[in-house]
Formats: structure tokens, C-alpha cells, sequence
């Protein structure tokens, strides 16, 4: 194995392990928000804002995960 082949497969693992906790938490984030509009669909000014909040936390983690495989990719 070559180095610079070794750098593609450090950065597909980087990218593509670095998304999955982040995609499921963001269903995980949505799917209970809807929950909660069901339960109570007077909050749903509270309860998008906070889901917002979160969602946006949670990409930041993909985010990071991006820039990390970019690193590995270009040093």
C-alpha cells in the first residue's frame, strides 16, 4: 500500500465514520420533535427553536469530521 493510497482510505474512513453519529442523531432529534408536536402542538415555536439548536450542534460534529478528513487528505 502506498502512501498517498493510504491518505484516500484514512480520509474515506474519517468522512464516512465521522457522519453516521451525527446523521442518526439528527434523525433521532427530529423524529422527537415530532413526538413532541404531537403530544403538544401549542410549544411549537419552543420546540423547533430547540430543535434547531440541536440539529445545528450535532452538524457541527459532521463538520469537524470534514475538516479532519480534509487534513489527512492535503499534509
Amino acid at each position: 500500500m502506498t502512501p498517498e493510497s493510504a491518505k484516500l482510505l484514512a480520509t474515506a474512513l474519517a468522512i464516512g465514520l465521522g457522519v453516521i453519529g451525527p446523521g442518526i442523531g439528527i434523525g433521532i432529534v427530529a423524529g422527537k420533535a415530532v413526538e413532541a408536536l404531537g403530544r403538544n402542538p401549542e410549544a411549537e415555536a419552543t420546540i423547533r427553536a430547540t430543535m434547531i439548536l440541536g440539529i445545528a450542534f450535532t452538524e457541527g460534529l459532521a463538520i469537524f469530521a470534514l475538516v479532519i478528513a480534509l487534513l489527512i487528505r492535503f499534509t
